[in-house]
C-alpha cells in the first residue's frame, strides 16, 4: 500500500526538531572551533542529518551562526530582569556561564578571529547596557566616579574568567569550573564584591580625602 503523506502538524514538528538538532550541533561546533574553523559537514554529522538541510533551513553557515546569535540575545533578556541589582545580574550570568560555557567560548573565539558574516554584530546591546549602567549610577547603586565602560569590561571579565582560565580555577579551588561547589562560592563572592562597590559614593574618591 502507498505510504500516506505526513499530516501538516507532524511535518511541522519534524521540521522544528531538525532545526533544533542543527542549532544544538552548531552551538557545540562553533564553541569548539569558532566560526571559521567549523565545517558544515561536521555540524550536519553531529546533528545526524543531511548537510543540505543547513542550506534549506538557514541558507548557509553564516545564517546558522546568525540564528544562534539571535537565540543567545533572547536568552540574555531573561537573565537580566527589571528590578534586579547589578550584583544579582552578574551572579546569574556567572551561574549560566559555568553551567553552559558555549556562549562564552563563542565570545572568546570572536576575539581571536575576525572571520564572521558581513552583517554580524558582536554585541548589538552595548549601547543599552551602558545606558543602564549610567541609570544605576544616577540612582546611587553604582559609584558615580567610575566610567561605565570600564565597569562593563570588569563585569564581563568576572563572568568570562572561569571559562577562559579553567586551569586557574582548578589550581585555586581544587575543583573544575563546572562543579556546583565552585559555582556557589564564586557567585557569592561576585555578589559581595559588587555589593561593596555599590556602597561607595561619589565623595569617596581617595584623591578628595583630606
Amino acid at each position: 500500500m502507498p505510504r500516506r503523506a505526513p499530516e501538516p502538524d507532524a511535518r511541522r514538528r519534524d521540521a522544528e526538531r531538525t532545526r533544533r538538532r542543527l542549532l544544538d550541533a552548531a552551538f557545540d561546533t562553533f564553541a569548539e572551533h569558532g566560526f571559521a574553523g567549523a565545517r558544515v559537514q561536521d555540524i550536519a554529522d553531529r546533528a545526524g542529518v543531511n548537510k543540505q538541510l543547513i542550506t534549506y533551513y538557514f541558507g548557509c553557515k553564516a545564517g546558522l551562526y546568525r540564528t544562534l546569535q539571535q537565540q543567545w540575545l533572547k536568552r540574555e533578556e531573561t537573565l537580566a530582569p527589571d528590578g534586579g541589582t547589578i550584583a544579582d545580574i552578574a551572579a546569574t550570568y556567572v551561574r549560566h556561564a559555568v553551567a553552559d560555557p558555549r556562549g562564552i567560548r563563542l565570545m572568546l573565539w570572536r576575539g581571536l578571529t575576525d572571520e564572521f558574516p558581513e552583517d554580524f554584530d558582536a554585541d548589538p546591546m552595548v549601547d543599552a547596557d551602558l545606558a543602564g549602567m549610567r541609570a544605576r549610577q544616577e540612582a546611587g547603586e553604582l559609584p558615580a566616579d567610575i566610567d561605565p565602560r570600564v565597569l562593563r569590561l570588569v563585569l564581563y571579565g568576572m563572568v568570562i574568567a572561569p571559562v577562559a582560565m579553567p586551569e586557574l580555577v582548578r589550581r585555586s579551588y581544587g575543583v573544575s569550573p563546572d562543579s556546583p561547589e565552585f559555582a556557589a562560592e564564586y557567585t557569592e563572592q561576585i555578589r559581595r564584591v559588587l555589593l561593596h562597590l555599590g556602597t561607595r559614593g561619589e565623595t569617596d574618591n581617595p584623591e578628595e580625602t583630606p
